[in-house]
């Protein structure tokens, strides 16, 4: 009798303790940490807004059920973000510790792979996830012909002419000028001209004719520019190294379609952005990013007691008269830092989940980017998105996604110094035009004839001047 009670606790013991085992394995697994991962970014206003919408869900969603925490942060510009990032990786005092993703175009991500810093991201991809990406999106992703992917498109732009309808309609009817003519940047520049004129003889006083046009991203135009003519500015070879095609010919092209409307006060831009001279009235139209959609005004201020609302009409960026359709990729992609197995692979799968179809388009129609798949850049599976937003984002999108599938889209590789190659572009001849027309106001007012303030600046000698200095600082920034 005693041994059967005795086996009789000891089952209920070992029954207990087994219950007992099984909660603490259980209490164990409630217990193991979720991947934490920081994503940095450069976004602002809409699109900061919906990108941390996106975060969230994400967090809540599929983070939750497979562990992973995003933590994401917004370093106001470009430029700032991409000190932040070196910052870190060069251990500065003070700096945050290296983010696991952070946004980045080509040149700079391609300064952080030399340091052997980059995951290549093709490991965690198979081929067919990989050709569900527009394709010149992905290859923008791999540098100097390399077999290693190190950047991921989350999201894309293009340029595109945004044009305030409401002014332009009284212009047109004036002049019986057309839309049509802004295809081509030698229409740009004529109608621009007529603007001008038109404009100056509203008044009595002369000479005060408004700027038409205003345009963002400097470097765009030589660039896309160069390859509408059928070359490639900056020719990257295998081994990284550069070499500088800054044909002449082509040069004065570009010269005689934006310096010269500028210093004669057919275009211009006072402001940081093109969209600040159209909110003003200070101009009409101006060619920028799609991603710049957002900011597009609904009305105009004259002044601080006077303002009236204004339609739009989103056109196809221009193209030099009988040259290649080609506009501009562009928009920072997404790289992943090296850190442990478990934080690249939760970096990964955040990206695969923020460019699915469903998440990445609802990025693009809040914030004027363009989704990254094949299957998302279609208008009919864009309008089952577009219906409930604002007007000028949905006809940005349409006319962005018109672009990516009609025309050759055109980004430079990446190579050493190209971010200060860029900026030479960016600056040489916007700087050289603000400051030109400025001294001929200055003449102007001071009692100079119009034609006569103008004239130096038009002259072969002073073109020749500025193209020797830039094509000297393009070929010295591609030595280095």
């Amino acid at each position: 009798m005693k041994k059967r009670w005795f086996s009789i606790c000891m089952a209920f013991c070992l029954a207990i303790t087994a219950m007992t085992g099984c909660g603490k394995k259980s209490e164990k697994e409630d217990k193991k940490q979720d991947v934490t991962i920081t994503v940095w970014n450069y976004y602002n206003g809409a699109q900061l807004e919906s990108f941390n919408k996106l975060v969230d869900e994400f967090n809540k969603t599929a983070g939750k059920e497979k562990g992973i925490v995003v933590e994401a942060a917004s370093h106001g510009s470009v430029e700032d973000l991409q000190n932040n990032v070196l910052d870190s990786i060069n251990g500065v005092a003070g700096a945050e510790a290296v983010p696991n993703i952070f946004a980045a175009y080509s040149d700079t991500a391609y300064e952080i792979d030399q340091m052997d810093r980059l995951v290549d991201l093709k490991q965690y991809f198979t081929e067919k996830e990989l050709d569900e990406y527009v394709s010149g999106y992905i290859n923008e992703g791999y540098f100097n012909q390399s077999d290693e992917l190190k950047i991921l498109p989350i999201a894309k732009s293009t340029e595109i002419l945004f044009l305030n309808m409401t002014d332009w309609e009284k212009f047109a009817q004036a002049t019986a000028i057309s839309v049509d003519e802004l295809a081509t940047y030698e229409g740009v520049t004529s109608v621009a001209q007529k603007y001008y004129e038109w404009t100056d003889a509203l008044t009595d006083t002369p000479n005060d004719g408004k700027a038409f046009l205003g345009r963002d991203a400097m470097a765009n135009y030589f660039i896309v520019g160069f390859k509408q003519f059928g070359k490639e500015l900056f020719e990257v070879q295998g081994d990284g190294s550069v070499k500088v095609h800054f044909d002449k010919e082509i040069v004065r092209k570009l010269w005689d379609n934006y310096y010269v409307p500028y210093v004669k006060g057919y275009f211009t831009l006072s402001g940081r952005f093109g969209s600040d001279d159209v909110k003003t009235g200070t101009t009409i139209a101006f060619i920028g990013s799609t991603s710049g959609a957002s900011f597009f005004p609904e009305e105009v201020s004259v002044s601080d007691t006077e303002t009236y609302e204004i339609t739009n009409e989103i056109l196809p960026s221009p193209v030099f008269e009988g040259q290649q359709p080609v506009s501009v990729q562009q928009g920072a992609g997404m790289v992943v830092t090296k850190a442990t197995k478990a934080e690249e692979e939760a970096s990964v799968e955040f990206l695969k989940w923020f460019t699915d179809d469903e998440h990445n388009i609802e990025f693009s129609v809040e914030s004027g980017y363009l989704p990254v798949k094949k299957d998302a850049n279609s208008k009919t599976v864009m309008e089952q998105y577009t219906g409930q937003i604002k007007s000028t984002v949905r006809k940005t999108i349409e006319t962005g996604i018109e672009t990516v599938n009609s025309r050759e889209l055109y980004t430079t590789s990446a190579f050493r110094n190209g971010s200060e190659a860029r900026n030479i572009l960016t600056y040489s001849l916007s700087d050289l035009a603000r400051a030109d027309r400025e001294k001929i106001e200055t003449q102007i007012q001071a009692g100079m004839s119009n034609e006569e303030a103008i004239t130096p600046y038009l002259s072969d000698e002073y073109f020749e001047t500025w193209y020797d200095k830039t094509k000297s600082e393009l070929e010295n920034c591609a030595d280095w």
